[in-house]
Protein backbone atom coordinates (compact mmCIF):
# COMPACT_ATOMS: atom_id res chain seq x y z
CA UNK A 1 0.00 0.00 0.00
CA UNK A 2 1.42 3.41 -1.04
CA UNK A 3 2.01 5.93 1.72
CA UNK A 4 0.73 9.50 1.43
CA UNK A 5 3.57 12.04 1.13
CA UNK A 6 4.06 13.99 4.33
CA UNK A 7 3.41 17.26 2.51
CA UNK A 8 -0.15 16.13 1.77
CA UNK A 9 -1.13 15.01 5.28
CA UNK A 10 -2.20 18.44 6.63
CA UNK A 11 -5.99 18.70 6.86
CA UNK A 12 -7.72 21.61 5.08
CA UNK A 13 -8.45 23.23 8.44
CA UNK A 14 -4.75 22.93 9.18
CA UNK A 15 -3.94 24.70 5.90
CA UNK A 16 -6.10 27.63 6.97
CA UNK A 17 -4.37 27.74 10.33
CA UNK A 18 -1.01 27.91 8.56
CA UNK A 19 -2.24 30.80 6.41
CA UNK A 20 -3.49 32.67 9.48
CA UNK A 21 -0.16 32.10 11.25
CA UNK A 22 1.86 33.40 8.31
CA UNK A 23 -0.36 36.47 7.89
CA UNK A 24 -0.31 37.22 11.61
CA UNK A 25 3.48 36.94 11.70
CA UNK A 26 3.78 39.33 8.77
CA UNK A 27 1.37 41.79 10.37
CA UNK A 28 3.24 41.76 13.66
CA UNK A 29 6.55 42.24 11.85
CA UNK A 30 5.23 45.17 9.83
CA UNK A 31 4.03 46.82 13.05
CA UNK A 32 7.51 46.40 14.54
CA UNK A 33 9.02 47.93 11.40
CA UNK A 34 6.73 50.95 11.62
CA UNK A 35 7.60 51.46 15.29
CA UNK A 36 11.34 51.13 14.65
CA UNK A 37 11.57 53.40 11.62
CA UNK A 38 13.46 56.58 12.38
CA UNK A 39 15.56 59.40 10.89
CA UNK A 40 17.75 57.00 8.92
CA UNK A 41 14.85 56.54 6.53
CA UNK A 42 14.81 60.26 5.77
CA UNK A 43 18.59 60.21 5.31
CA UNK A 44 18.22 57.40 2.77
CA UNK A 45 15.64 59.41 0.82
CA UNK A 46 17.96 62.46 0.92
CA UNK A 47 20.81 60.38 -0.53
CA UNK A 48 18.67 58.94 -3.31
CA UNK A 49 16.92 62.17 -4.28
CA UNK A 50 20.30 63.82 -4.76
CA UNK A 51 21.62 61.20 -7.18
CA UNK A 52 22.44 62.54 -10.64
CA UNK A 53 22.49 59.08 -12.20
CA UNK A 54 20.46 56.01 -11.30
CA UNK A 55 19.65 54.03 -8.21
CA UNK A 56 21.33 50.62 -8.54
CA UNK A 57 19.51 47.99 -6.49
CA UNK A 58 21.11 44.65 -5.69
CA UNK A 59 20.62 41.51 -3.66
CA UNK A 60 20.88 37.76 -4.06
CA UNK A 61 18.49 34.87 -3.49
CA UNK A 62 15.06 35.90 -2.19
CA UNK A 63 16.45 39.32 -1.27
CA UNK A 64 17.45 39.63 -4.93
CA UNK A 65 13.86 39.05 -6.04
CA UNK A 66 12.71 41.84 -3.72
CA UNK A 67 15.54 44.05 -5.03
CA UNK A 68 14.37 43.51 -8.62
CA UNK A 69 10.86 44.52 -7.63
CA UNK A 70 12.15 47.62 -5.83
CA UNK A 71 14.15 48.70 -8.90
CA UNK A 72 11.08 48.23 -11.09
CA UNK A 73 8.84 50.19 -8.71
CA UNK A 74 11.31 53.07 -8.50
CA UNK A 75 11.76 53.19 -12.27
CA UNK A 76 8.01 53.32 -12.86
CA UNK A 77 7.45 56.10 -10.32
CA UNK A 78 10.00 58.66 -11.43
CA UNK A 79 13.28 57.41 -9.94
CA UNK A 80 15.60 55.98 -12.63
CA UNK A 81 16.65 52.62 -11.24
CA UNK A 82 18.25 49.37 -12.38
CA UNK A 83 18.88 45.95 -10.85
CA UNK A 84 22.41 44.53 -10.90
CA UNK A 85 22.98 40.92 -9.86
CA UNK A 86 25.88 40.65 -7.37
CA UNK A 87 27.49 37.68 -9.11
CA UNK A 88 27.31 39.34 -12.52
CA UNK A 89 28.71 42.51 -10.97
CA UNK A 90 31.85 40.58 -10.01
CA UNK A 91 32.26 39.52 -13.64
CA UNK A 92 32.04 42.85 -15.43
CA UNK A 93 28.66 44.35 -14.55
CA UNK A 94 30.30 46.69 -12.05
CA UNK A 95 30.83 48.74 -15.20
CA UNK A 96 27.09 49.54 -15.12
CA UNK A 97 27.59 51.51 -11.91
CA UNK A 98 28.96 55.05 -12.20
CA UNK A 99 30.05 57.62 -9.64
CA UNK A 100 26.80 59.50 -10.29
CA UNK A 101 24.75 56.50 -9.10
CA UNK A 102 23.75 55.25 -5.66
CA UNK A 103 23.59 51.66 -4.44
CA UNK A 104 20.76 50.09 -2.45
CA UNK A 105 21.77 46.61 -1.30
CA UNK A 106 19.38 44.17 0.38
CA UNK A 107 20.59 41.30 2.55
CA UNK A 108 18.82 39.94 5.61
CA UNK A 109 21.96 38.85 7.44
CA UNK A 110 24.26 41.32 5.71
CA UNK A 111 27.07 38.80 5.34
CA UNK A 112 26.38 37.40 1.88
CA UNK A 113 29.75 36.71 0.27
CA UNK A 114 28.62 37.69 -3.25
CA UNK A 115 27.96 41.27 -2.08
CA UNK A 116 31.56 41.95 -1.07
CA UNK A 117 32.72 43.22 -4.47
CA UNK A 118 29.77 45.63 -4.67
CA UNK A 119 30.55 47.01 -1.22
CA UNK A 120 34.26 47.44 -1.99
CA UNK A 121 33.47 49.11 -5.32
CA UNK A 122 31.06 51.55 -3.66
CA UNK A 123 33.62 52.52 -1.02
CA UNK A 124 36.47 52.79 -3.54
CA UNK A 125 34.61 55.23 -5.80
CA UNK A 126 32.63 57.06 -3.08
CA UNK A 127 29.30 55.79 -4.42
CA UNK A 128 26.54 56.30 -1.83
CA UNK A 129 25.63 52.94 -0.30
CA UNK A 130 22.35 52.23 1.45
CA UNK A 131 22.10 48.87 3.14
CA UNK A 132 18.96 47.03 4.23
CA UNK A 133 19.15 44.14 6.70
CA UNK A 134 18.52 43.23 10.32
CA UNK A 135 22.01 43.20 11.89
CA UNK A 136 23.57 46.66 12.41
CA UNK A 137 26.91 44.96 13.10
CA UNK A 138 26.91 43.07 9.79
CA UNK A 139 29.49 43.77 7.09
CA UNK A 140 26.89 45.37 4.84
CA UNK A 141 25.27 47.69 7.36
CA UNK A 142 28.58 48.76 8.93
CA UNK A 143 29.89 49.69 5.48
CA UNK A 144 26.70 51.48 4.44
CA UNK A 145 26.46 55.28 4.41
CA UNK A 146 22.85 54.79 5.56
CA UNK A 147 21.79 51.60 7.33
CA UNK A 148 18.10 50.72 7.20
CA UNK A 149 17.81 48.23 10.05
CA UNK A 150 14.89 45.83 9.92
CA UNK A 151 13.39 44.24 13.06
CA UNK A 152 14.96 40.85 13.79
CA UNK A 153 11.91 38.62 13.34
CA UNK A 154 11.51 34.88 13.00
CA UNK A 155 10.53 33.49 9.60
CA UNK A 156 7.04 32.03 9.45
CA UNK A 157 8.47 28.82 8.00
CA UNK A 158 7.98 26.05 10.62
CA UNK A 159 11.78 25.57 10.66
CA UNK A 160 12.44 29.30 10.80
CA UNK A 161 14.52 29.08 7.61
CA UNK A 162 12.60 29.91 4.41
CA UNK A 163 12.65 33.70 3.77
CA UNK A 164 9.06 34.79 4.33
CA UNK A 165 8.56 37.41 7.03
CA UNK A 166 11.97 38.91 6.29
CA UNK A 167 11.24 39.42 2.60
CA UNK A 168 7.84 40.93 3.48
CA UNK A 169 9.65 43.56 5.56
CA UNK A 170 12.11 44.27 2.75
CA UNK A 171 9.28 44.58 0.26
CA UNK A 172 7.34 47.05 2.40
CA UNK A 173 10.36 49.16 3.33
CA UNK A 174 11.38 49.23 -0.34
CA UNK A 175 7.90 50.38 -1.33
CA UNK A 176 8.07 53.08 1.35
CA UNK A 177 11.36 54.32 -0.13
CA UNK A 178 9.93 54.39 -3.66
CA UNK A 179 6.79 56.25 -2.56
CA UNK A 180 8.76 58.79 -0.52
CA UNK A 181 10.93 59.49 -3.56
CA UNK A 182 7.86 59.73 -5.77
CA UNK A 183 6.29 62.35 -3.51
CA UNK A 184 9.56 64.27 -3.09
CA UNK A 185 9.76 64.52 -6.88
CA UNK A 186 6.11 65.62 -7.08
CA UNK A 187 5.66 62.88 -9.68
CA UNK A 188 2.40 63.81 -11.41
CA UNK A 189 -0.38 61.63 -12.79
CA UNK A 190 0.60 62.69 -16.32
CA UNK A 191 4.21 61.70 -15.71
CA UNK A 192 2.97 58.36 -14.37
CA UNK A 193 0.91 57.81 -17.51
CA UNK A 194 3.94 58.52 -19.69
CA UNK A 195 5.68 55.55 -18.08
CA UNK A 196 2.60 53.30 -18.24
CA UNK A 197 1.15 53.82 -21.72
CA UNK A 198 0.03 50.23 -22.26
CA UNK A 199 -2.94 48.23 -21.05
CA UNK A 200 -5.87 49.25 -18.91
CA UNK A 201 -3.72 51.38 -16.61
CA UNK A 202 -2.51 53.53 -19.50
CA UNK A 203 -6.05 53.93 -20.81
CA UNK A 204 -7.37 54.88 -17.40
CA UNK A 205 -4.92 57.78 -17.22
CA UNK A 206 -5.63 59.29 -20.65
CA UNK A 207 -6.81 62.88 -20.38
CA UNK A 208 -9.47 64.61 -22.47
CA UNK A 209 -6.84 66.82 -24.16
CA UNK A 210 -5.14 63.69 -25.51
CA UNK A 211 -8.25 62.65 -27.47
CA UNK A 212 -10.22 65.79 -28.21
CA UNK A 213 -10.47 67.53 -31.57
CA UNK A 214 -8.74 70.87 -31.15
CA UNK A 215 -9.60 74.49 -31.99
CA UNK A 216 -9.16 74.03 -35.75
CA UNK A 217 -11.96 71.46 -35.81
CA UNK A 218 -14.41 73.18 -33.48
CA UNK A 219 -17.99 73.46 -34.80
CA UNK A 220 -18.95 76.88 -33.43
CA UNK A 221 -21.51 79.51 -34.35
CA UNK A 222 -22.62 82.74 -32.68
CA UNK A 223 -25.92 82.97 -30.83
CA UNK A 224 -27.05 85.81 -33.12
CA UNK A 225 -26.22 83.86 -36.29
CA UNK A 226 -29.08 82.57 -38.46
CA UNK A 227 -29.96 78.99 -37.61
CA UNK A 228 -29.25 77.93 -41.22
CA UNK A 229 -25.63 79.10 -40.80
CA UNK A 230 -25.27 77.08 -37.61
CA UNK A 231 -26.64 74.01 -39.42
CA UNK A 232 -24.08 74.52 -42.19
CA UNK A 233 -21.29 74.52 -39.58
CA UNK A 234 -22.73 71.35 -38.04
CA UNK A 235 -22.81 69.56 -41.39
CA UNK A 236 -19.28 70.65 -42.26
CA UNK A 237 -17.70 69.18 -39.10
CA UNK A 238 -19.65 65.91 -38.80
CA UNK A 239 -19.83 65.81 -35.00
CA UNK A 240 -23.63 65.91 -34.94
CA UNK A 241 -23.60 69.19 -33.04
CA UNK A 242 -22.63 72.84 -33.13
CA UNK A 243 -21.58 74.93 -30.14
CA UNK A 244 -23.25 78.31 -29.73
CA UNK A 245 -21.13 81.10 -28.25
CA UNK A 246 -21.99 84.50 -26.85
CA UNK A 247 -20.31 87.76 -27.83
CA UNK A 248 -17.35 87.02 -25.54
CA UNK A 249 -16.71 83.63 -27.14
CA UNK A 250 -17.99 81.73 -24.08
CA UNK A 251 -20.03 78.60 -24.76
CA UNK A 252 -23.69 79.51 -24.19
CA UNK A 253 -25.40 76.45 -25.60
CA UNK A 254 -25.41 73.58 -28.06
CA UNK A 255 -27.55 72.45 -30.98
CA UNK A 256 -27.56 68.77 -31.84
CA UNK A 257 -29.17 66.69 -34.57
CA UNK A 258 -31.72 65.65 -31.96
CA UNK A 259 -32.64 69.26 -31.19
CA UNK A 260 -33.41 69.86 -34.88
CA UNK A 261 -35.45 66.67 -35.22
CA UNK A 262 -37.54 67.61 -32.19
CA UNK A 263 -38.33 71.01 -33.77
CA UNK A 264 -38.91 69.68 -37.28
CA UNK A 265 -42.58 70.71 -37.28
CA UNK A 266 -41.81 74.32 -36.27
CA UNK A 267 -41.17 77.23 -38.59
CA UNK A 268 -37.49 77.91 -38.06
CA UNK A 269 -36.82 79.77 -41.31
CA UNK A 270 -35.96 83.06 -39.61
CA UNK A 271 -34.75 81.60 -36.29
CA UNK A 272 -31.44 82.50 -34.72
CA UNK A 273 -29.09 79.86 -33.38
CA UNK A 274 -29.64 81.21 -29.85
CA UNK A 275 -33.39 80.59 -30.16
CA UNK A 276 -32.97 76.87 -30.71
CA UNK A 277 -29.92 75.98 -28.63
CA UNK A 278 -29.98 73.94 -25.44
CA UNK A 279 -28.57 76.23 -22.78
CA UNK A 280 -25.85 75.29 -20.27
CA UNK A 281 -24.77 72.10 -22.05
CA UNK A 282 -22.76 69.42 -20.31
CA UNK A 283 -19.03 70.01 -20.75
CA UNK A 284 -15.66 68.74 -19.59
CA UNK A 285 -12.32 70.48 -19.20
CA UNK A 286 -9.21 69.54 -21.12
CA UNK A 287 -7.37 68.33 -18.02
CA UNK A 288 -10.05 65.87 -16.90
CA UNK A 289 -9.54 62.14 -17.32
CA UNK A 290 -11.10 60.75 -20.48
CA UNK A 291 -12.76 58.08 -18.33
CA UNK A 292 -14.68 60.86 -16.54
CA UNK A 293 -15.91 62.18 -19.88
CA UNK A 294 -17.11 58.72 -20.88
CA UNK A 295 -18.91 58.29 -17.57
CA UNK A 296 -20.69 61.62 -18.10
CA UNK A 297 -21.71 60.65 -21.65
CA UNK A 298 -23.10 57.34 -20.41
CA UNK A 299 -24.95 58.97 -17.51
CA UNK A 300 -26.55 61.70 -19.65
CA UNK A 301 -26.99 59.49 -22.73
CA UNK A 302 -25.14 61.91 -25.01
CA UNK A 303 -22.50 61.27 -27.64
CA UNK A 304 -20.47 64.47 -27.67
CA UNK A 305 -19.05 67.00 -25.23
CA UNK A 306 -17.53 70.39 -25.73
CA UNK A 307 -14.20 70.77 -23.99
CA UNK A 308 -13.53 73.95 -22.06
CA UNK A 309 -10.27 75.55 -21.13
CA UNK A 310 -9.89 75.26 -17.33
CA UNK A 311 -10.65 78.72 -16.00
CA UNK A 312 -10.45 80.07 -12.46
CA UNK A 313 -13.68 82.05 -12.97
CA UNK A 314 -16.95 80.15 -13.56
CA UNK A 315 -18.75 81.15 -16.72
CA UNK A 316 -15.67 82.51 -18.50
CA UNK A 317 -14.16 79.31 -19.91
CA UNK A 318 -14.07 79.20 -23.69
CA UNK A 319 -14.35 76.04 -25.81
CA UNK A 320 -10.99 74.61 -26.88
CA UNK A 321 -12.13 71.30 -28.32
CA UNK A 322 -14.87 68.77 -28.87
CA UNK A 323 -14.93 65.12 -27.86
CA UNK A 324 -17.09 62.42 -29.46
CA UNK A 325 -17.84 59.07 -27.88
CA UNK A 326 -16.19 57.36 -30.86
CA UNK A 327 -12.89 59.02 -29.88
CA UNK A 328 -13.13 57.35 -26.48
CA UNK A 329 -14.07 53.96 -27.88
CA UNK A 330 -11.19 54.05 -30.37
CA UNK A 331 -8.83 54.68 -27.44
CA UNK A 332 -10.07 51.47 -25.81
CA UNK A 333 -12.14 53.09 -23.06
CA UNK A 334 -15.28 51.24 -22.08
Amino acid sequence: MRSVPASHTVAPSGDLAVAHRVIAAAGDAVQLLGDALGPEFGRAVDKLIGVKGRVIVSGIGKSGHIARKLAATMASTGTPAHFVHPSEASHGDLGEITRDDALVVLSWRGETMELSDLIVYAKRFAIPLIGMGWDPESTLLKAADVALVLPHVRESCPHGLAPTTSTTLMLILGDALAMALMERRDFSLDAYRNLHPGGSLGRALIRVRDLMHGPDELPLSGAASPLRDAITVMERHNFGCVGITNGAGVLAGIITDGDLRRRFDQNLHDAKAGDVMTRAPKTVTSDQLAAEALALMNEKKITQLFVLDPSPEPGTAKPVGVLHIHDLLRAGLR
